[in-house]
């Protein structure tokens, strides 16, 4: 009885995620390519974010210390994002992974632990 109720459990959950994950990342206007952004925090005025290009390059908007270089899209949960940061005298190159929530024809929901991050998209 215990092992049915935690597999029945476990399979609700993974419909459920399956079923909220991305709107539409299958279809081609939800391409993850364009340009997504966000207000910068304090600055109700100014955004920053990314431009995500056919080719898999990528590139900042912006943001003069984050440069983002290149993209990919693991399966239709993943969105890698791979860049250089540039700070006092020291530039590290990072791969951030970001879960995919949802992704619509203009906004994007993505998701780095308990962070969450909404992006419009830019047209």
């Amino acid at each position: 009885m215990k092992k049915t109720k935690l597999l029945t459990y476990s399979l609700l959950s993974l419909i459920a995620g399956s079923l909220g994950m991305t709107s539409c990342a299958k279809t081609e206007s939800c391409s993850l390519e364009g340009t997504w952004m966000q207000p910068i925090p304090g600055m109700s005025d100014a955004e920053q974010g990314f431009e995500l290009h056919a080719d898999g390059t990528a590139s900042s908007v912006n943001m003069a210390t984050l440069q983002y270089e290149s993209w990919m899209q693991l399966d239709h949960e993943t969105l890698v994002l791979n860049g250089m940061s540039l700070g006092n005298q020291c530039t590290l190159s990072f791969s951030d992974t970001l879960q995919l929530v949802r992704v619509t024809e203009d906004s994007l929901l993505l998701r780095r632990g308990s962070l969450t991050l909404s992006y419009t998209r830019r047209k």
